[in-house]
């Protein structure tokens, strides 16, 4: 019995149960619940969490005594939640629901609740029992997921940079709309669908595939990587790639994510700059920059096979004079032509270059013999002189050409270059229109040429030029009626050097500016004493050189001139020389008149030699014409001379000019222009040039000289 009451007797009391259910549900995060199945769903119990989850307690639920658990559910929610109720009881499954509730306190928040149906004993569901968690963080941390989510797609989508991610062997994974674009795509998936080889799909040249993957397996990515890639359609497009490996746990590569930008507009603009830098604007070929680079090829090339290489040094002749009578636009337009018709002449190897104004320079490459050299040469010498159209005339132009050869005439780029340019002023000195080769001579010289400029840049400063004076004498009467101013250059190296010597050279240089009107200066000072000293007053003559003549200034120059020595204008003469008239006719024109309306006599001189016509002639306002020497030293043997110089007499008598015959040097030359009625004479016959004393002595007294 004691047994049986021991066996009977319960094994814990039922209060120890409860107190034990209540504990555990007390610590559940959340609340448990039992409610009705009605219209109302009367809750029967509910746990002390819903204290913390509602803001209720217990009491408040039971019965739906003060609150009822649907009334919390957010409006929005609550058929929501009510049909997905009976939706799933009607399918037997467990309810599974996320919703809004709104607390006591009105505050918000996100609910998960989980519960199942209890049946009666007819099958029928009266109740539910389950429990209800807050998920207000997870909700939020979710919330907060997609908003970040939906901030990188939209940074993806509306990216203006590519962005993909793919794998080594199988194509593209994902890419963004703006590299579909860049590779000519309509969609992303079009482009994912079409490139599945994207070594030879894509990329121009495959290496660059191969080298993208070999820097990301062992730089775990790239910087900038650029390259050449198609587009869809065929286009060639440089891109930029930046990407890096994306590693799975087991550190693996999983795939490639990165970025793409189309560099092809900075990669042509690059181009241009680097073109701009290695290449003349005017003409589009090579500049010096380039040509020194060439020419080192073709030495290195020469030595590698035993060959030799040639530099051409070509110089256009009078392209001053069209580019001053007929226009810049005239001159850049034969520039132009002139290298077109020299590049297509020239093989592949060979570099065509423009050294500088007028001035090409040929570098030809894999030579053997210089008969071959010589026959290109000749070959460009005659391309040059076609002729070619420009405002409606056929003009023409020839060269002149000096050639140096690699190795012999230097083992250097400038060494080279510096032989040609001699080799080609020398053509220059044999007339023009041929070519010389390089020789030891012509480097002496080319060395006594620069040393002579040396010293010609401070003789102006150091007092070393002076002014001799050559009379001019009227036939009629013997008597000298005039003088022409003509420099000296004593230099304190070389002694007295002659003015062919020098002169071209301060042409060439522009350091006749400066000389010129210290002549000009010296001259009319000269005058002036001459004067004041009691000599009646002559009119003396000035050359003005082309430079002078060109400057916008020179009427001012003239003018200062006259002013500071104190000379009245008609007792100087400026002497101007047919061809430096003719270089520009309008602006030659123009300045004519303006010297003349400063009272001052205006010669031509070296008439005859140049190219004016009889309408120029009877337009500017000059007052003498001389004919040049060239025709005068012949006129009592040579008929054509003689018929010439008759010629201008007669010429320049209707037009109510004076004549001066320059060069006359012999007794049967003077009877000859005395007959044909000659104005003037000027030569050693009568005077040579002296210096300003002695001109005062022998010719400032009647029958002089």
């Amino acid at each position: 019995m004691k047994l049986a009451n021991a066996v009977a007797s319960p094994p814990m009391p039922v209060a120890a149960d409860v107190g034990m259910f209540s504990h555990l549900l007390s610590n559940f995060d959340g609340m448990v619940y039992r409610c009705l199945i009605d219209s109302n769903w009367t809750m029967q119990f509910i746990s002390g969490g819903c204290l913390a989850l509602t803001g209720y307690g217990s009491e408040d639920f039971i019965a739906n005594v003060a609150v009822s658990y649907e009334d919390l559910i957010h409006p929005d929610h609550r058929q929501q939640v009510r049909d997905g109720v009976h939706a799933a009881l009607r399918r037997h499954e467990r309810i599974d629901l996320e919703y809004r509730i709104v607390r006591r306190d009105g505050a918000v928040r996100w609910v998960w609740e989980r519960a199942t149906g209890v049946k009666d004993m007819h099958g029928v569901y009266i109740a539910l029992e389950g429990f209800i968690q807050d998920i207000t963080q997870r909700k939020q941390a979710e919330q907060a997921l997609h908003e970040a989510e939906r901030r990188y797609r939209s940074i993806v989508e509306n990216a203006v940079e590519g962005i993909f991610q793919s794998t080594p062997d199988k194509g593209y994974l994902a890419v963004n709309p703006a590299l579909a674009r860049m590779y000519g795509y309509d969609s992303p998936q079009q482009m994912i669908d079409h490139l599945r080889d994207i070594d030879h799909q894509l990329y121009v040249d495959p290496q660059r595939r191969a080298e993208f993957l070999r820097r990301m397996a062992e730089q775990d990515g790239v910087l900038n990587f650029e390259s050449q890639v198609y587009q869809r359609g065929g286009n060639v497009i440089w891109i930029s790639e930046s990407a890096r490996n994306v590693r799975g746990p087991d550190n693996a590569v999983q795939f490639f994510e990165g970025s793409v930008i189309d560099i092809t507009e900075r990669k042509i603009y690059e181009a241009q700059i680097r073109h701009q830098a290695t290449h003349d604007a005017l003409t589009g070929l090579p500049n010096r920059n380039l040509l020194h680079d060439r020419l080192q090829q073709a030495m290195a090339n020469a030595r590698r096979n035993d060959q030799i290489a040639a530099v051409v040094f070509i110089d256009l002749d009078q392209f001053k004079f069209i580019n001053d009578s007929l226009g810049h636009q005239v001159g850049d337009e034969l520039l132009k032509v002139i290298g077109a018709r020299l590049r297509a002449s020239m093989r592949a190897c060979d570099t065509v270059a423009r050294q500088g104004g007028d001035e090409f320079v040929l570098v030809l490459d894999n030579h053997r013999s210089c008969e071959a050299i010589t026959d290109t040469v000749r070959r460009v010498i005659a391309l040059v002189a076609e002729p070619w159209s420009a405002k409606g005339l056929e003009l023409q132009v020839t060269c002149s050409v000096g050639v140096s050869v690699f190795p012999d005439d230097g083992s250097d780029a400038e060494t080279l270059l510096r032989h040609a340019d001699s080799a080609m002023y020398k053509a220059k000195e044999l007339g023009r229109n041929t070519f010389q080769y390089f020789s030891a001579e012509m480097n002496r010289h080319a060395t006594q040429r620069l040393e002579l400029l040396n010293s010609l840049r401070h003789a102006l400063a150091n007092g070393e030029f002076v002014l001799q004076y050559q009379p001019k004498v009227q036939l009629a009467t013997a008597r000298v009626i005039g003088a022409e101013a003509l420099i000296r250059w004593h230099s304190a190296a070389r002694g007295m050097v002659s003015p062919g010597d020098f002169i071209p050279l301060a042409e060439e240089s522009g350091l006749i500016i400066a000389i010129g009107e210290w002549v000009l200066r010296t001259a009319c000072a000269q005058n002036v004493a001459w004067q004041r000293a009691g000599h009646p007053p002559l009119p003396i003559a000035v050359n003005l050189s082309p430079r002078q003549l060109a400057r916008d200034d020179i009427v001012d120059v003239v003018a200062d001139a006259l002013q500071s020595a104190g000379l009245e204008p008609r007792w100087l003469e400026l002497e101007i020389t047919e061809n430096d008239v003719m270089r520009d006719v309008d602006k030659s024109l123009a300045t004519l008149i303006r010297l003349k309306q400063l009272g001052v006599k205006i010669s031509i001189d070296d008439f005859g030699t140049g190219y004016s016509s009889l309408n120029y002639l009877k337009r500017f306002p000059v007052d003498t014409l001389k004919i040049d020497r060239s025709f005068v030293s012949d006129i009592a043997a040579d008929a054509d001379d003689a018929a010439i110089v008759k010629a201008v007499i007669s010429l320049a008598h209707i037009l109510n000019l004076n004549v001066v015959a320059e060069g006359v040097e012999t007794d049967g030359q003077r009877r000859f222009l005395v007959e044909n009625g000659c104005d003037e004479v000027q030569g050693y016959y009568f005077g040579r040039p002296m210096p300003a004393p002695e001109f005062a002595g022998a010719c400032f007294y009647p029958g002089g000289l």
